[in-house]
């Protein structure tokens, strides 16, 4: 055995329980407002900082001491103050900022509720239902992407898609497939208003859900209904998948469905999480992140449905392609963007 690497593993696992551990301390931080409290007051004390926000100021020194030992907030001993510099702020006070982290937190809580149904489908091989999963992974998945989309869908992927921008200023018809509680569909919808959108989703309550954020929004040019990937009706000149290509049961039955319900000149834009083509490539925090995520979510997910592919949210851009071009005809496959945690990809006919 060798004593140093030991020593290093030991500092690894500590780090990554100090994570763990912080879990609820970082959604007590968010679901009580301290952290936007921090931002609003400026460096102040454990004292000051308990009048702001109205909280027991013993609980709120001990939350303190926590964050500041894990470098979430920042401590300036001299003075006894508690504040938030600009980058943590980023992470975990400012929710439009495309690095807003917090989400993260009830996604992991969503996972450990889980445990019990993932573990049993270890032995079975069986599949565990999206809607069978824990009531607030819906939620905290939408909450945990809604920073990325709403920073680069319109700014970044959609340009990078040929001819497609064009077309959607002018007026286009767009199917957002898996589309979750919309909101990557409502930040389209906002963006074009000459272009109509409809978002499907299999699962009944995000679609109930999702028509409540366009309510809220007040978009008028977008309408969701319930529907599977390879059976939505309809003819598009654009059609896209935001992370969910992957936890499809059948993604070329789906892709082969897109290809015929397009126009001509029409794509199809895949968002897939970041990864490389083989495991050696993946092992990398982000990676590690999205392993876990598809251990306990989105192989479950696949293996419920129909033929259960399975492909897991690391597949990779090649293995992407294969499905697109090789089993589902697409004519054309490239990368058209990428961001340190999504592949954008462009599939036409």
């Amino acid at each position: 055995m060798d004593e140093a690497k030991l020593h290093d593993l030991v500092g690894q696992f500590l780090h990554d329980l100090g994570g763990a551990f912080s879990i609820p301390l970082v959604r007590i931080g968010t679901q009580l407002g301290i952290y936007k409290s921090m931002v609003e007051e400026g460096p102040a004390t454990c004292e000051k900082l308990a009048k702001q926000t109205g909280l027991n100021e013993r609980y709120l020194r001990e939350w303190l001491s926590a964050q500041a030992a894990s470098n979430y907030i920042s401590y300036d001993h001299a003075n006894k103050t508690f504040c938030l510099s600009p980058e943590q702020a980023m992470i975990l006070a400012n929710d439009s900022s495309p690095v807003y982290l917090a989400p993260a937190f009830e996604t992991a809580v969503a996972f450990i509720d889980n445990q019990d149904s993932v573990q049993k489908a270890f032995k079975t091989g069986e599949g565990v239902g999206w809607g069978d999963q824990s009531q607030c992974l819906a939620c905290s998945v939408a909450k945990f992407f809604r920073p990325g989309y709403k920073n680069h869908i319109v700014q970044e992927w959609i340009p990078s898609i040929t001819g497609i921008q064009e077309k959607l200023k002018s007026g286009a018809k767009v199917a957002d497939i898996g589309c979750g509680h919309g909101l990557s569909t409502i930040y389209m919808a906002e963006a074009f208003p000459k272009s109509q959108f409809v978002g499907f989703d299999f699962h009944e309550k995000s679609i109930e859900d999702a028509r409540k954020h366009a309510a809220d929004h007040g978009v008028t040019n977008v309408s969701f209904e319930v529907g599977l990937a390879k059976e939505y009706p309809g003819k598009y000149d654009f059609v896209t998948f935001f992370d969910c290509l992957h936890d499809l049961g059948d993604p070329v039955g789906a892709l082969k469905h897109v290809k015929d319900s397009l126009n001509k000149d029409g794509k199809c834009m895949i968002v897939e999480p970041a990864a490389g083509s083989n495991l050696k490539e993946n092992i990398n925090p982000v990676s590690r992140l999205f392993y876990c995520a598809s251990t306990m979510c989105c192989v479950p997910t696949s293996l419920a449905q129909e033929v259960g592919a399975a492909l897991g949210a690391q597949a990779g851009e090649a293995k992407l392609k294969e499905l697109a071009v090789d089993q589902a005809g697409f004519k054309t496959f490239r990368r058209a963007n990428e961001t340190p945690f999504n592949l954008i990809l462009e599939a036409g006919i």
